[in-house]
């Protein structure tokens, strides 16, 4: 039997109903995700008072022309402080520096945070205070570092590494005057390598041990469970704790204030410090602005594009599996 068709919904009322079901839905799925995103609205608004607002106030000094030994020199020169900046051989030198810093502490410290992983994913006897010690270096300030560093290790008189390369014919030798740039290096390496060795063993701890069995049991060697299994496996990581690395290192400023004040010239300046040379002793502010907004555009691209690589590697890593 059917139902008289006056007693039928037209098919432009099942169409209401379902559009009103769904303005329903659609109501309710948008309070619910502002309910979601309140929360976070005080840590949005405050990321934009202290990095958005400053960084259009840098914008605008970096059309300016300003110096602050001469009251009342302030005008518009639009892109002229760019120009000035892209043709200084100061600024390219300074840059070369950084990405040296940058590339060779990066690499040191990602090696040297696999051996140790390695090591302390083997279990021996006082592993758990090996490991708390490996990681002091990481949670010591940066500002206290630079100074142990300078004075304490590499002074030429009394300094820990002259007296232990002594026996190998080394003198008196002022590292931090005669290689400047490698001795920052070397403090942060010391500072960084805890933090790689940290995130790749938290990798191989979740690297599941039956491949590794079955790979024995096949007759792999080590080196050959190692290149086949392990390090496929934790490149990921190692690329993740490069990413963050790197982009914590481009703004190294206190290593270098603290051992080496940029010199002896610009032979270990990097774009933070040679910015703060510009605006707080040249007193170059418009210049200054501009190369802080070439850092900052040029730091963006990168980590953009490397953190796109690395998420990339994740998920299909995931889907993979």
């Amino acid at each position: 039997m059917t139902a008289p068709a006056a007693q039928r919904p037209a098919p432009d009322a099942d169409d209401r109903i379902r559009a009103v079901r769904e303005a329903k839905e659609e109501g309710v799925s948008r309070a619910e995700g502002w309910r979601r995103r309140g929360p976070l609205l005080p840590a949005l608004i405050f990321t934009i008072v202290v990095t958005q607002i400053p960084f259009l106030f840098t914008l605008y000094y970096s059309t300016q022309s300003w110096n602050l030994v001469s009251p009342g020199s302030r005008r518009f020169v639009g892109l002229q402080n760019y120009v000035d900046v892209f043709q200084d051989s100061q600024f390219w030198q300074v840059t070369l520096n950084t990405v040296i810093l940058i590339v060779g502490t990066v690499l040191i410290s990602a090696i040297l945070g696999l051996l140790l992983a390695l090591l302390l994913d083997r279990a021996f006897l006082g592993r758990g205070i090996a490991r708390t010690l490996l990681i002091t270096p990481f949670l010591v300030t940066p500002v206290a570092s630079a100074l142990i560093w300078k004075t304490s290790m590499f002074d030429p008189v009394f300094g820990i590494v002259d007296f232990v390369l002594s026996p190998f014919g080394v003198g008196e030798v002022d590292w931090i005057s005669r290689f400047p740039l490698p001795a920052v290096m070397v403090a942060l390496v010391w500072q960084w390598t805890p933090f790689m060795m940290l995130l790749i063993l938290a990798g191989l701890q979740s690297m599941p041990r039956d491949i590794l069995e079955a790979g024995r049991v096949d007759g792999a060697g080590a080196f050959s469970l190692f290149r086949e299994l392990t390090l496929p496996h934790l490149r990921r990581f190692i690329e993740l704790g490069t990413v963050l690395g790197a982009i914590y290192l481009v703004n190294t400023f206190d290593a270098i204030y603290m051992m080496t004040q940029g010199g002896p010239g610009t032979a270990s300046a990097n774009l933070p410090f040679y910015i703060y040379q510009r605006a707080f002793l040249g007193f170059d502010i418009g210049q200054a602005a501009a190369m802080g907004v070439v850092v900052v555009v040029g730091t963006i691209v990168i980590a953009t594009f490397a953190l796109r690589l690395i998420f990339t590697s994740f998920t299909g890593k995931e889907e993979a599996a």
